[in-house]
């Protein structure tokens, strides 16, 4: 253990250590250098002792586990009998918070619950994380994520509860992961402080009951945070070699996301580590040698298996997870160039000039607004970047409650530790949070390619570790009137910041904003003045003083000022997270469903109602702001002649030439300003038709299966590799979820990889490798036909020329050579049946 210049001498505990909240300290005696007559305050953040370490090597396994569930429930020795308790209690409500209700998502989003499916059924497509369990196409992410939940679907049976309970078990692990990471420098208080404003984050709440990569992402990130924090404390390179294992397995979660802590943590031991600086670069290397191997044994096996022997990878334009990571999942991301996108950089964009909106009617956003909107012509095609875009819109719902506070409390952490040791293990802590903070919320901020709101459950480990670290240390020293300023205005700020956000949501418990910004601010201002009051009668004079304290009456007016403080920081605590706690136990008791989900309720100036997010079958589903008015989806089959989210159809778009609605067997009439169609669009146009509702052509969520259409696949299912052939993995999913058995999902995610030409699938078909093609608007967010517009997706080639993608040229011959069938409002292709001329 490091210590600071204004450390005690070792054997001196500090007066408050195992007694939380702490009694007022006496001054410190004058630092070295100091003036004559200079007193000094004991340091804002004291070194508490680390907990003893037992002994090392194979050999102690043994007893270290058969002691673990004592030690696990008694907790370190010096703690007081509270810490321990507290900690389970938190622990154990996080797991209620996070299981409750899991099954009402369902599927939740389909793409990755469908190959969770196939993962469970194969072990081939559980190694390379393929869609179905035929393999003919992987998700366009590393498979890591997708283990555990097909491990539960083969231990439980596959439910929406096996797949989504393994994320809620990942809470539960990343609140224990950042508690004890806090801890290791911090008072217990800090630790239940970070743990439990990570657990009310309302981005938290959606994604760690939900299917998507993230949440094991987050839980990895908090073990390295963890490990290099270890590391820090002695120069270990075992744990530092723990910290690349995890960032390792972290890129096999979600590919270079995971390394964007990596500079700061690479930076911050080399500076700070207490060892030569050799040794430190020798240790970086280690660490980042076992990164490598962590992270890229998988890879190298996918690159050396000849393309023939395995899956297509998807998310890809040549078939290579290198080109994936670098392209479409790596740069593509940061500078908008991405090929096979749905409406990044590059020639994925709208027609210069158009601008939309995807939401759920009223409420939705106004066309342009933050918060994910496409846009055509110069800018990005995922909103507004800049420094404030992780506070605009809906975005700020999602993570920013206490990201004003975090900054503060990190400029007070550097501050406060600025004449500490290099090796400091305090401002070590900050510099460690802080940079992932930094690091990640700059990247997000000004990021040109695809970004989603849900992407920020990545800062939420980091905020919440700089607020139980930064209240910890200026709550120790709330006597003093310089920290209780800061204390207050920290507060302060973030009742009325979340006044703000709470004003974005005007129709979402209207009582909780005042209370909010009532009690936030009439907690500052009693801590304002309590706190230094308290001292200063204690002192008997001017707050800090060694004079003694009179009996009496200032021993009695001390009690009372000490019980206003109490009161206050728990009333101020109550403030703070009063409104992230009320958007995570909205957010809980919402289903969510589809590729692009929201915490929290609908949010003038961004998705809507829920934004985008399916709220059961039958729901509302997305409509699309357009240039300031509402375009609404036609009623109908939604794509693949399903029931796309209950209401399906097409949008159209201006920009684009018309285009029928969505491809599907859309009944209604699709309504765009100024004029409607049946079946197409009409009006000013031209129009780029956006698929209805669970669509983009089955990009959200695919399409609703009904019960005769899901029989129908399963059909002599045994008979075939796959039971049936459809565009996009969406689509896809949602017929294999309701069959049971492998459904192909020609061009992935987007319907625009080149995963299958057409005379290859003819040959498919003519060795009987597949029964069905269920059919599917390949056309818009596909790769379509559309001549004469750069279409969303690059659907069309440079200069306007038409580029009609292989799926399209797949479903073009099958409507060509094989008789439509209508079951169940699902549209099949018997292609066993000998084809026409």
């Amino acid at each position: 253990m490091t210590t600071t210049s204004l450390t005690p001498p070792a054997g001196e505990p500090w007066p408050e250590a195992g007694d939380f909240p702490p009694p007022l300290l006496p001054p410190a005696s004058a630092p070295e250098g100091a003036a004559p007559g200079r007193t000094a305050h004991p340091p804002l953040f004291p070194e508490f002792p680390l907990p003893p370490t037992g002994p090392k090597g194979p050999a102690s396994w043994a007893g270290r586990l058969r002691t673990l569930p004592a030690r696990a429930r008694r907790g370190r020795p010096e703690e007081p009998r509270w810490v321990r308790p507290s900690l389970l209690a938190l622990l154990a409500a996080t797991a209620v918070l996070y299981l409750w209700g899991l099954s009402a998502s369902g599927w939740a989003n389909s793409f990755y619950s469908a190959a969770a499916q196939a993962g469970s059924q194969s072990w081939k497509a559980f190694f390379y994380g393929s869609s179905d369990a035929g393999n003919f196409i992987t998700v366009d992410k590393p498979p890591l994520a997708l283990w555990p939940m097909a491990l539960s679907a083969r231990v439980f049976g596959l439910s929406s509860w096996s797949v989504l309970a393994p994320q809620a078990l990942m809470a539960v692990g990343t609140v224990a992961a950042l508690y004890a990471t806090v801890r290791r420098r911090f008072s217990p208080l800090a630790g239940l402080l970070a743990g439990l404003a990570f657990a009310l984050t309302p981005v938290a709440a959606l994604m760690f009951r939900f299917n998507n990569p993230d949440a094991l992402l987050v839980l990895l990130l908090t073990l390295a945070a963890y490990g290099l924090v270890r590391a820090i404390e002695a120069a270990g390179t075992r744990w530092l070699v723990f910290t690349g294992v995890m960032l390792g397995l972290a890129f096999l979660t979600k590919t270079l996301q995971a390394f964007l802590v990596l500079p700061a943590f690479a930076l911050v031991y080399l500076v700070v580590a207490p060892t030569g600086l050799w040794r430190r670069v020798r240790q970086l290397l280690a660490g980042g040698l076992a990164m490598v191997v962590a992270g890229g044994w998988w890879v190298a096996v996918v690159e050396l298996v000849p393309a023939s022997a395995r899956p297509y990878i998807g998310g890809s334009q040549d078939n290579s997870f290198l080109s994936l990571t670098f392209g479409y999942n790596g740069l593509g991301r940061l500078n908008g160039d991405e090929t096979g996108s749905v409406g990044g950089g590059g020639r994925n964009r709208l027609p210069a000039g158009a601008e939309a909106v995807f939401g759920n009617g009223p409420g939705g956003a106004p066309a342009g607004g933050p918060g994910g909107a496409m846009r055509g012509g110069g800018g990005g095609g995922w909103g507004e970047t800049g420094i404030t875009r992780l506070f605009d819109g809906d975005i700020g719902g999602q993570i920013a409650w206490l990201l004003p506070a975090a900054l503060i409390l990190l400029l007070l952490g550097l501050w406060a530790t600025r004449r500490y040791a290099r090796t400091d293990t305090a401002r070590a802590a900050f510099l460690v949070w802080g940079g992932w903070l930094l690091c990640t919320a700059l990247t997000f901020s000004f990021m040109s390619g695809i970004f989603h709101q849900y992407y920020t459950v990545a800062l939420a480990p980091a905020v919440a570790a700089l607020v139980g670290m930064g209240v910890d240390g200026l709550w120790r020293a709330r006597h003093r009137l310089p920290y209780a300023a800061v204390l207050a205005a920290t507060l302060a700020v973030t009742a009325v910041w979340a006044y703000v956000l709470l004003g974005r949501s005007s129709g979402f418990q209207p009582w909780l904003r005042p209370t909010v910004l009532a009690g936030g601010l009439l907690a500052a201002v009693a801590l304002l003045v309590a706190g230094p009051l308290g001292a200063r009668l204690a002192a008997g004079g001017p707050a800090g003083t060694t004079a003694d304290a009179p009996a009496g009456g200032r021993a009695g007016a001390r009690r009372i000022t000490g019980r206003v403080t109490a009161v206050a920081g728990l009333v101020g605590a109550a403030a703070a997270l009063g409104g992230p706690a009320a958007y995570a136990l909205e957010t809980v008791g919402t289903p969510h469903q589809g590729s692009i989900v929201l915490a929290g309720p609908s949010v003038a100036g961004g998705f809507g109602p829920g934004g985008m997010r399916g709220r059961g079958a039958g729901g509302g589903g997305p409509a699309l702001w357009l240039n300031g008015q509402l375009v609404t989806p036609q009623q109908g089959g939604g794509p693949g002649g399903g029931q796309g989210g209950g209401q399906g159809g097409g949008q159209a778009v201006p920009g684009s030439p018309q285009q029928d609605g969505g491809r599907g067997t859309g009944r209604g009439t699709g309504r765009v300003p100024n004029g409607n169609g049946n079946g197409s669009a009409q009006g000013p146009g031209p129009y780029l038709v956006i698929g209805g509702p669970g669509g983009m052509n089955g990009l959200l969520n695919g399409a609703q299966v009904s019960d005769e259409a899901a029989a129908l696949v399963a059909q002599d299912a045994d008979r075939y590799r796959w039971a049936a052939a459809t565009s996009g993995s969406q689509n896809a999913a949602s017929y294999q979820l309701a069959s049971g058995v492998p459904v192909m999902a020609l061009g992935g995610f987007n319907s625009s990889d080149p995963s299958l030409s057409l005379d290859a699938f003819r040959q498919y078909v003519q060795e009987g490798k597949v029964h069905w093609f269920i059919g599917g608007g390949s056309r818009g967010f596909g790769g379509g036909e559309t001549a004469g517009a750069n279409a969303v997706n690059g659907a069309n080639g440079p200069g306007g020329e038409s580029s009609q993608s292989d799926t399209a040229k797949i479903e073009e011959w099958v409507k060509a050579h094989y008789t439509a069938r209508t079951v169940g409002g699902s549209t099949f292709y018997d292609l066993t049946r000998p084809p026409t001329s």
